[in-house]
């Protein structure tokens, strides 16, 4: 599924200069996780929970890493306290790669409710957030990073259903 899509986010993320990625998996992920995985230039740590994985990459900040997460939507809501208590508090920039499951074209409709709440959430944390085509992906990606490391904020890319057709 999304195969180009997937390629293009990967090669964002390169250009972007990440080096470390935690990762939940997301049927929408797949492809672009493995990418990741096989990258010998990325670290990449498969976690159990979001939470997990935003501790993680504030200890690979930290340690002068360039990090990201990879999840879908509805781990937002596992990840909320982390972000707020330990990424924002302390101006780690993050970049945030969801799925955005519940979007319009979902097939799922448990999906549907956390959807349609994630774009509100970001905005309520004040994460700045980007939807972008896979045309523009090649650029909102590294410009997301920068615009993280400038500013001490998590920045996230939300990649709709739409995304990966």
């Amino acid at each position: 599924m999304g195969k180009m899509s997937s390629m293009k986010a990967y090669r964002a993320l390169k250009k972007a200069g990440i080096d470390f990625v935690t990762s939940v998996p997301c049927v929408n992920l797949g492809g672009l996780l493995d990418l990741l995985e096989s990258d010998p230039e990325i670290v990449h740590i498969p976690v159990t929970r979001e939470e997990e994985g935003v501790g993680i990459c504030a200890g690979a900040y930290l340690g002068g890493a360039n990090p990201a997460i990879v999840m879908q939507n509805s781990g937002l809501g596992n990840s909320i306290n982390a972000l707020a208590s330990l990424s924002l508090l302390y101006r780690m920039p993050l970049l945030m790669v969801l799925s955005h499951r519940g979007d319009l074209g979902e097939q799922i409709s448990a999906q549907v409710p956390m959807g349609q709440l994630t774009p509100g959430l970001l905005d309520n944390l004040g994460i700045p957030w980007y939807s972008p085509t896979p045309s523009e992906v090649g650029r909102v990606i590294p410009g997301a990073w920068t615009l993280a490391k400038t500013s001490g904020l998590p920045v996230t890319i939300l990649l709709g259903e739409s995304f990966w057709v």
